[in-house]
């Protein structure tokens, strides 16, 4: 069941944030008179807003979510858990995300406050540690003083820095949902309660407890734990922060203002959300398409590779459909407006890949899934020591009781447990850099060992993402080298990259490239114009068609030119066929080992692309790639991941243009090239730097390696405690008269945090 949990902020007026719904206090710096009322705001970016329109934010509070969906946050873990303003799920503890992302996002508030709380109390935890580790008989502080030092210095780090971690471990209670907070909570809270114990009345321990004429203390643990935490902590969420930087960067694509024609035929500059549908809006070259539209007027070619990934211009006339964000190239054209706002393609790809992010609830790791059920039974050895001792145990029988129960919950305190996943993915986050495979996060290691399918993109993943010329044919009379001086002469005034790719050819070849007259693109299949005297045709089979040229003799070896995935382009002289050329977008070098290296594997291997099916099927067939899916859009991708984990495959995706980016976010793990666009690396949780196709491979090798490594710390982090937590119980107290110390018992815990991160460094060699 996925009901919804909407947590609401008291709505005292005056002391809510009527833009965020954040509570707010009358003390906040951001305040704003409107009509005689007093509006306090928890940011001065908020204030702004609400003083530009503040009828849009003083609705009635149920319409409060409509006026502004920015209000409301999700958590990442759990979907159905949201609430106005940022904070913590009541559920597992983690931060909770904005969940409709804008491009005036300010950094995240709990960020802010980590951050402040880390920086400030990290010197205080650094001395206490330096007391506690080397301070003991160097006469650094008068006789009896060290304990009362270390009890000031600690108090700031644990109370206040740590306040955060003690919140949530009693919500993971109180939501009986035991996990590392609760661990975090229980150790550090108790490690420093008997510590403030045997400071403020160390005369209630036995004297065997008394060293160097004090009580032992623990600040030192319960500080650096604290410290330690805040700084994963920090981690975390700048990484978290990073994954909304895709949606922010497609947002950015979009024009800010359009050009509208107004009733009398002159144009006025208007922001984009003042479009209405119907508007007719007027498009110079290198302007970008502000809404989904159709063109009323002109004839242009325009560069939708944001949208196909396909690095050709496609040409638009009257009736045509144009879609928001693509480039209008080399002509002028008159759009009607048919989507705006939220309706628009690109909005909906903005959409899908918000939603994907959140669909992909994060790996729960093995440390929370051992958590949840360790720190029940500790809790409950804790409390049967306690009791245990306390009604059946020697005189001082309360005392032993407090002391043996402290022992357990500090050996059992979260360090080694806590590193045991964030150590290996340490290192081999750094070991896969080196590979040049960057890993966004742990759940991707942790996902990666279970793919079984690999969907790819075409251009730009599995080939270069630049046409180049392949090859020339020649007819008649003519040579294959004044079939591409001719045709390089007519193309050397485009900026179409097949065009380009004709004419480094020939200035490769060092042929003379001729003067051009009547040179005429408007059609946007083809160009013509006079070369020496001579009519020319350049362009493809409907073009030679409307030129008046007969293709049929040649369009047999023009097939076979695009059965090995080439664009043919045709050359006529005076209307006669002069030559073939054929440009194409080359495989990788490093493609087809990296196939046969998945396969080896196990891997299935799914193309998808926007490419027409021959080309497609021609790739395909170079590489032995197993299934293969033309002519695809954004959601079409995103939805065949989706088909195929209905299915039960474990799917990662592969690609590098904006158009991947909802299939991206919704694979189990997305891998971008890193030759491709800052939106597909945004959307992804793998980065392949060289754009090298053999780093998935290499990913999941590590993959295997570290989540092996994990369950070994794990093993290790247990071991201790299992061995240790009865002895700190005292079950061998009754036979060998042994008790374990919480001294002993924090030195326990020290090895076995030595021992997870020395496994873990086995990583770098393996």
């Amino acid at each position: 069941m996925n009901t919804e949990i909407d947590i609401e902020k008291p709505q005292t007026p005056g002391l809510i944030d009527p833009v965020c719904g954040m509570s707010v206090t009358v003390n906040s710096s951001h305040h704003y008179v409107y009509v005689d009322q007093d509006y306090y705001f928890c940011c001065a970016g908020c204030k702004d807003k609400f003083a530009s329109d503040p009828e849009k934010y003083l609705g009635d509070s149920n319409d409060q979510e409509m006026a502004d969906p920015k209000a409301w946050y999700i958590c990442p873990m759990d979907p159905e858990v949201r609430q106005r303003g940022p904070g913590t799920c009541p559920k597992c503890g983690m931060a909770l995300d904005p969940e409709a992302p804008s491009l005036d996002d300010e950094e995240n508030p709990e960020l802010i406050d980590f951050r402040r709380r880390f920086w400030w109390t990290l010197p205080l935890t650094t001395i206490v540690f330096v007391l506690a580790m080397f301070g003991h008989g160097r006469g650094w502080l008068p006789h009896g003083w060290q304990n009362w030092v270390e009890l000031v210095l600690a108090t700031p780090v644990v109370l206040w820095a740590g306040l955060p971690f003690f919140v949530r471990g009693f919500q993971s209670i109180v939501n009986r949902s035991p996990n590392m907070w609760t661990l975090i909570g229980l150790g550090t809270s108790f490690a420093y309660a008997y510590s403030v114990v045997a400071t403020l009345v160390p005369g209630v321990f036995p004297e065997s407890f008394i060293v160097g004429g004090r009580v032992g203390v623990y600040f030192e643990a319960s500080a650096v734990i604290i410290s330690l935490t805040l700084l994963g902590q920090l981690m975390e969420l700048r990484a978290r922060a990073q994954t909304s930087a895709a949606i922010r960067e497609l947002l950015d694509l979009a024009p800010k203002v359009a050009r509208r024609i107004k009733p009398d035929g002159s144009d006025e500059e208007v922001p984009i959300d003042d479009i209405k549908v119907g508007d007719s809006l007027r498009v110079t070259p290198g302007e970008k398409i502000p809404v989904d539209g159709v063109v009323e007027e002109g004839r242009s070619s325009v560069d939708e590779s944001m949208l196909t990934g396909e690095p050709i211009p496609v040409t638009k006339q009257k009736g045509d459909k144009v879609i928001t964000a693509t480039l209008n190239t080399n002509g002028s054209l008159v759009i009607r407006s048919e989507l705006v706002g939220a309706d628009t393609t690109l909005s909906q790809i903005v959409k899908m890949v918000a939603q994907a992010q959140r669909s992909r609830a994060p790996m729960q790791r093995l440390a929370d899934v051992v958590a949840g059920y360790f720190v029940v039974t500790v809790v409950s050895i804790s409390i049967i020591t306690f009791f245990t001792w306390g009604l059946i145990g020697p005189d001082p029988a309360w005392v032993y009781g407090m002391i043996n129960a402290v022992a357990v919950l500090i050996i059992a305190c979260p360090c080694a447990l806590g590193l045991a996943t964030p150590m290996s993915i340490m290192v081999a986050t750094g070991k896969a850099a080196r590979m040049g495979v960057l890993f966004k996060d742990a759940a991707a290691i942790e996902a990666m060992r279970e793919i079984d399918t690999v969907v790819v993109d075409k251009t730009g993943t599995l080939t270069e993402g630049k046409p180049v010329f392949r090859e020339a044919r020649a007819y008649g009379d003519y040579t294959l080298d004044q079939v591409l001086e001719m045709a390089a002469s007519l193309d050397q005034g485009s900026e179409h990259p097949l065009a380009r790719a004709i004419v480094s050819a020939a200035r490769e070849k060092n042929l003379t490239l001729k003067a051009v007259d009547e040179f005429d693109s408007s059609s946007g299949i083809g160009v013509s114009g006079r070369v020496s005297g001579r009519e020319l045709l350049l362009g493809n089979t409907a073009f030679m068609r409307q030129g008046g040229a007969d293709t049929s003799a040649v369009n047999r070896e023009a097939d076979d030119m695009r059965s090995n995935g080439a664009s043919v382009i045709y050359l006529a002289i005076d209307c006669q066929i002069a030559g073939l050329l054929a440009v194409a977008d080359p495989i990788k070098a490093t493609s087809r080992e990296a196939i046969e290296a998945l396969h080896r594997r196990g891997l299935k291997l799914v193309m998808a692309t926007g490419d027409g099916e021959l080309t497609a099927r021609a790739v395909a067939e170079q590489l032995n790639i197993d299934e293969v899916h033309s002519e695809v859009t954004p959601e079409a991708k995103m939805r065949l991941i989706e088909t195929l984990q209905k299915n039960g495959a474990k799917v990662a995706m592969a690609g590098d243009g904006i158009n991947d980016a909802p299939a991206l976010a919704m694979a189990d793990v997305g891998i971008a090239m890193g030759t491709g666009t800052d939106v597909a690396m945004s959307s992804s949780q793998i980065t392949l730097v060289k754009g090298d196709l053999r780093g998935i491979e290499q990913a999941r090798t590590v993959s295997e390696q570290t989540v092996s490594n994990m369950r070994q710390n794990l093993l290790f982090a247990l071991l201790y405690n299992s061995i240790g937590v009865p002895v700190a119980a005292g079950v061998l107290f009754p036979i060998f008269g042994i008790l374990l110390s919480p001294m002993i018992a924090a030195l326990a815990m020290s090895l076995s945090s030595v021992s997870v991160v020395t496994n873990a460094l086995r990583l770098r060699n393996q």
